[in-house]
C-alpha cells in the first residue's frame, strides 16, 4: 500500500511543455489511492486541457478565481482548496512560477493557493538548461527550501529547445517515487517494530465446540493499520476474525488458542520496540479436550476448566526497553482494577474501557477509553471511532519515543 493512499493532493500545473506529463502524474496519484484536485495557470491550458485532468482526477479543474462566463457563480476559494490538501505538488514549476512563489507575486489562483497552503509543498522544476542553472533560479531554489518547500530535482535529457541537459521535469513515476520516499522517511514510527495482538481466542471443548468471546478484532486491526501508516513494521498476532489487512508493513500471524497466541508473542517480543495487547484472550480453557464430538446425552454437563497463561503478565516480566500497552475491559471498579493490572503486569500504559459506557465494548465501531499510565495519571477520552482511538494510542507511542530523544 502506498504512503499516498488516502492522501488529498492539490496539484498545481504551470505553463510549460512538461505540463502534458501531468495527465500521467494524476493517473499515478489516483492509482496510489490519493484524492486529487488540480489548479492550472491560464498558460498551462495551452499544453494540456482541463478536460483531460478533470476526467482523470474525477474532480473539477480550477484555473481562475471565478467563472468568467457566469458572473453569478461563486468564486473558487483558494483558501478552501489549500486547507483541503494534505500535500501540494507544483509540476511543472516553471521559472516564472518559481519566481512568483519566492516573491509572493499573487496574480493567479495557483499562487494564491500556494500562499495559503499549510501542508507540505513539493515542486518539480521544468525549464531549459541555462535557465535551470541561472543564478536567479538557484537563488529561488534556495529561498523555497528555506520556506520549507521540497524540490524534486530536474532530470537530464532532451529539452524542448532541442538542447540536451539538466532541466527536464522529473518523469511522473519518479515524482511519485520521490514523494513516497520522502514521506516515508519522515514518518514518526519509521524504523520501529510493533507487536499487536487482536481478536478473541477459541479454546476447544471438542472438535466442533469451543469457549470464546464476542471480540471482533477490529480494535487490534485498526491499531496495526494505524501503526503501519505511521511507518512501523507491525507483527499482528490475530485470533479468529473476519478482518484482514493488505499493508506490506504488516505481517499477520494467525492463531486460534491462547496457548498459540502466547507462543507467537514470545517468539517476537524480544525483537520489538512496542507491544500492544488488544486481544481478548480467554482466561480459562477446558482441562481436557474431547477427541470426538461430545454427544448430547445427559441433562447436565460439566466442563472442568484451568487457567490459560497470562500473556501480558509474562511479557511484562520479560520487558526490558519495550513500551508495553495493555487493555482492560471492566464492568465494575474500573479504575482500581486497571491500576492493579498496571502494577501486576508491569505495564507502561493501560487502555481502559467499560461495558457500562454506551458505544464501548465488543462488536461496535466505536470505543470510549481512559488512558492510565504507569504513574496512574488518568486521561479520559470521549466516544470515538475505533480508528480514532487507534490514532490516540499510537500518539502515546510517538510521545514516548519523543521523550527518549
Amino acid at each position: 500500500m502506498s504512503v499516498l493512499n488516502g492522501k488529498k493532493i492539490l496539484l498545481g500545473v504551470s505553463g510549460g511543455i512538461a505540463a502534458y506529463k501531468t495527465a500521467s502524474l494524476v493517473r499515478l496519484f489516483i492509482k496510489a489511492g490519493a484524492h486529487v484536485q488540480v489548479i492550472m495557470t491560464p498558460a498551462s491550458k495551452d499544453f494540456v486541457t482541463p478536460l483531460t485532468l478533470s476526467t482523470l482526477s474525477k474532480n473539477p479543474v480550477y484555473s481562475s478565481f471565478y467563472n468568467e462566463e457566469d458572473e453569478n457563480e461563486k468564486w473558487n476559494n483558494h483558501v478552501e482548496l489549500a486547507l483541503w490538501a494534505d500535500l501540494m505538488i507544483i509540476a511543472p514549476a516553471t521559472a516564472n512560477t518559481l519566481s512568483k512563489m519566492t516573491s509572493g507575486t499573487c496574480d493567479n489562483l495557483l499562487i494564491a493557493a500556494y500562499l495559503s497552503a499549510k501542508c507540505p509543498v513539493y515542486f518539480a522544476p521544468a525549464m531549459d538548461l541555462d535557465m535551470y542553472k541561472h543564478p536567479s533560479t538557484i537563488a529561488n531554489f534556495y529561498s523555497l527550501a528555506q520556506f520549507g518547500n521540497v524540490i524534486i530535482p530536474a532530470e537530464t535529457g532532451e529539452l524542448a529547445s532541442g538542447l540536451s541537459g539538466e532541466g527536464r521535469m522529473a518523469e511522473p513515476e519518479n515524482i511519485v517515487a520521490f514523494i513516497e520516499d520522502d514521506l516515508s522517511s519522515k514518518l514518526p514510527l519509521k524504523g520501529k517494530k510493533i507487536l499487536v495482538t487482536a481478536g478473541p481466542t477459541y479454546e476447544a471443548i471438542d472438535p466442533v465446540r469451543f469457549i470464546g468471546n464476542h471480540s471482533s478484532g477490529k480494535m487490534g486491526y485498526d491499531i496495526a493499520t494505524c501503526a503501519a501508516n505511521l511507518g512501523a513494521a507491525v507483527i499482528l498476532v490475530s485470533g479468529p476474525t473476519n478482518y484482514n489487512v493488505s499493508n506490506p508493513l504488516i505481517t499477520i500471524i494467525n492463531v486460534i488458542s491462547a496457548e498459540e497466541m502466547y507462543v507467537a508473542c514470545h517468539q517476537f517480543f524480544g525483537d520489538v520496540d512496542v507491544a500492544i495487547a488488544a486481544a481478548a484472550v480467554a482466561d480459562y480453557k477446558p482441562k481436557n479436550i474431547a477427541k470426538q464430538k461430545i454427544k448430547k446425552a445427559a441433562d447436565n454437563f460439566v466442563i472442568e476448566l484451568e487457567k490459560t497463561k497470562d500473556i501480558l503478565a509474562s511479557l511484562g516480566a520479560l520487558k526490558k526497553n519495550q513500551f508495553l500497552i495493555g487493555f482492560a475491559l471492566e464492568t465494575e471498579n474500573e479504575i482500581e482494577n486497571a491500576k492493579q493490572k498496571i502494577q501486576k503486569k508491569n505495564l507502561d500504559l493501560i487502555v481502559l474501557n467499560s461495558l457500562q459506557d454506551q458505544g464501548a465494548g465488543f462488536g461496535k465501531p466505536t470505543n470510549k477509553v481512559t488512558f492510565i499510565d504507569q504513574f496512574f495519571n488518568q486521561e479520559p477520552m470521549e466516544l470515538k471511532s475505533k480508528e480514532s482511538v487507534a490514532e490516540d494510542i499510537l500518539n502515546k507511542v510517538i510521545a514516548h519515543f519523543e521523550k527518549l530523544k
